[in-house]
């Protein structure tokens, strides 16, 4: 890659994230997310072609960019997903290249994209209740997430990151379950706050369990210390197991957000740059690239975009507006 400029905003922040959404579909329906028909999903003609998606992460990653994360919607119900993970492993073996899923098709796939080149994974799971996961996914599929994490784990990802994201008077008496279960089965939890992301605007912020709540659910248990030395820009802050058995992070993004040290910028399936996930503005890569554009316009439109990125979401303020796409069609 060659030694361009970083792209720095103007609040100081210089992004070296990039999360890249490959579809707006997915199979699932969880409730806090979608309704329960689903949405009107992008036709195929508006979806950015593999290329596309590669050609934008190349001249970001010439511009400093050195983490790439794919997100959905749920990424592995595209067709040919490896094919995009060795088109941008090729771009550099030194990126840090992960993935966002819900684990349903990592049964079938972990191998392959392991192979192909992806370093790491995120796997998606609320529960280890059964019917509570039908309740909030509204399909019957633990069983294959299950398998499917089993199936990362043999492939030989690790570690294997577990986002878990809590609602009161739904699933947060089982934060303590959850961690007990990724300590023996050696994955790193993160707990994620619920966010007002959902496609039906009905976030509830009683509802919400806050990193602090839970952490000391699960030090009352399992005491906890800070991990020290990790990257203050990634939004989960780690916290270790007292008797060395792992660490378990807490994504407080509603009531201790990490805005002023964030270094993300998102690419949504039809080739639209958000420099947040709570952005109104986005910034639209697709007709670029389809009217012929150069790597230098490329770069251009990726500087005007950041440069812009805003200081803080805003959430709990009375300016706070909710972005009117949810969150899979953003990508997470």
């Amino acid at each position: 890659m060659s030694a361009r400029p970083h792209l720095v905003d103007s609040h100081g922040r210089t992004v070296r994230d990039l999360r890249i959404s490959v579809t707006d579909r997915c199979n699932l329906r969880c409730t806090y997310c979608m309704p329960a028909e689903g949405m009107p999903w992008l036709p195929h003609e508006a979806i950015l072609t593999y290329e596309e998606i590669a050609r934008i992460a190349r001249v970001a990653m010439e511009c400093g960019v050195t983490g790439v994360r794919l997100t959905g919607g749920e990424p592995t119900v595209r067709k040919g997903l490896t094919t995009l993970v060795r088109q941008l492993r090729a771009l550099s073996p030194a990126l840090d290249l992960s993935m966002t899923t819900n684990g349903i098709a990592l049964r079938e796939l972990a191998g392959e994209l392991r192979e192909a080149g992806l370093d790491r994974l995120n796997v998606s799971l609320d529960t280890l209740d059964r019917d509570r996961f039908v309740a909030l996914a509204r399909r019957d599929k633990l069983a294959d997430v299950l398998a499917g994490i089993a199936a990362a784990k043999v492939a030989g990802f690790a570690p294997i990151k577990i986002n878990t994201v809590l609602m009161r008077g739904f699933n947060e008496d089982e934060a303590v379950a959850l961690a007990s279960w990724a300590r023996e089965e050696g994955f790193e939890l993160r707990f994620i706050e619920w966010m007002p992301l959902d496609f039906q605007q009905q976030w509830d912020r009683t509802k919400l369990v806050s990193g602090e709540e839970t952490r000391a659910a699960i030090h009352a248990v399992h005491p906890l210390d800070p991990a020290e030395g990790d990257d203050p820009s990634a939004p989960a802050r780690p916290w270790r197991y007292r008797d060395g058995k792992g660490r378990v992070g807490f994504v407080a993004s509603v009531s201790n957000p990490f805005c002023g040290s964030c270094d993300r910028i998102r690419l949504t399936a039809d080739g639209q740059v958000r420099t947040c996930l709570f952005a109104l503005k986005e910034w639209d890569f697709r007709a670029l690239l389809r009217e012929g554009a150069t790597d230098g316009q490329i770069e251009q439109l990726l500087r005007d975009a950041v440069l812009r990125k805003q200081p803080g979401h805003l959430i709990g303020q009375a300016a706070f507006r909710q972005p009117d796409r949810g969150m899979s069609a953003i990508g997470g």
